[in-house]
């Protein structure tokens, strides 16, 4: 017998009321999952896990969804960087980045920014620090520790010619990707050219102290170019020794070292690699080896094969600029809200001397 109207009414009835009470259960479940989604999506990136955390930035691996391609999102608070100035310093570090297209050196996808973040896109390289590699097995063989050098020297060379300057060389800097390969990293402290004075030199002394060069610790201005190959001569002693040349718990002490290039090799080094230390570790950056005399080097040549790449770089930097109009436009507005208030503050100021003056009568004036 065919169910009637009045019970395929109340059968519905049932079912919808069943629904809503399962959507009111479940939507704050929803919208949590909804939320969750839309956060571990950066335009064309699925957000993963954080791999790196700094003072002012964290790091995430993520993944393009279009092709599937892994890279590394370096995610950045704009209160922060407003807030500490460091807008033209970011800047810097991106435009840097887009100058210089080497295998050596880790690769700038794309910027983007949204009202609150500045998300920096960039190659994921999967094999870690150079430093974790040191600390994790001790010291190289030579013809190990020449292979990273080379790589090293070349890309630092390709960065001096495109008018770019480290400034940070250390092995925290420098990462291995699948192959073994090395990849300069981390330009926050790099200079341009224009940043150059008068005299041809940098004056910002910057660095970590260890593998700072003597000429930065002096206050007299630098070239560059010689302090970042004296950088690299203490990372090829690190490689070749297991240690660093220059240490000491007193920082002036090692600054007094460093000024004197007071440093030992280690007796297991070939005469060749001790040679070359010597002239790149030498604290007079007139006499100092250039990377030109290094390419000609008999322990540098072994072994020696520069990557073949295409030269191109990106010198637009609209995206960049476009990251940051709004942050700069509310640095002003915060700036002109400044002024508004030191301008209100003024006038009520002259009011009251205004008022004051008009209270007081011609004969108290007089007298």
């Amino acid at each position: 017998m065919p169910p009637s109207v009045s019970s395929l009414f109340y059968f519905c009835l049932i079912i919808f009321t069943l629904a809503v009470v399962v959507v009111e259960f479940l939507s704050p479940v929803l919208h949590f999952w909804i939320i969750k989604e839309v956060k571990r999506r950066v335009g064309k990136y699925e957000l993963g896990r954080t791999i790196g955390e700094g003072t002012f930035a964290k790091v995430k691996f993520a993944r393009n969804i279009e092709t599937g391609e892994p890279v590394a999102i370096k995610i950045l608070d704009k209160e922060k960087v407003l807030k500490h100035k460091l807008v033209e310093q970011i800047k810097r570090e991106i435009a840097t980045m887009k100058l210089i297209k080497h295998p050596h050196v880790v690769r700038i996808c794309e910027v983007m920014g949204s009202k609150t973040k500045i998300f920096i896109v960039l190659e994921f390289v999967t094999g870690g620090e150079l430093l974790d590699k040191i600390v994790n097995h001790g010291r190289m063989r030579e013809d190990e520790a020449r292979r990273y050098f080379q790589q090293l020297i070349n890309a630092v060379d390709y960065c001096h010619s495109r008018g770019v300057y480290h400034r940070d060389l250390k092995p925290e800097n420098l990462l291995l990707d699948a192959y073994g390969n090395l990849k300069v990293s981390d330009f926050g402290l790099s200079a341009l050219s224009r940043q150059v004075r008068d005299d041809g030199l940098l004056h910002t002394a910057c660095g970590t102290p260890n593998y700072v060069a003597p000429e930065v610790l002096n206050d007299r201005g630098y070239d560059g170019a010689t302090a970042d190959l004296w950088s690299c001569g203490v990372i090829l002693f690190v490689l070749l020794a297991g240690y660093l040349p220059f240490e000491d718990s007193n920082l002036m002490t090692l600054y007094n070292k460093i000024s004197a290039a007071e440093f030992t090799c280690p007796s297991w080094l070939s005469f060749d690699a001790m040679k070359l230390l010597s002239r790149i570790l030498d604290p007079n950056p007139v006499t100092r080896i250039t990377i030109p005399e290094i390419l000609k080097d008999d322990w540098f040549k072994k072994g020696y094969k520069p990557p073949v790449f295409e030269e191109k770089y990106d010198a637009n930097l609209d995206d960049v600029d476009a990251v940051f109009k709004d942050s700069e436009m509310k640095l002003e507005n915060i700036k002109a809200g400044r002024k508004g208030n030191l301008k209100v503050a003024t006038e009520r100021c002259e009011k009251r001397k205004e008022t004051l003056w008009n209270s007081i009568s011609d004969d108290e004036v007089m007298n």
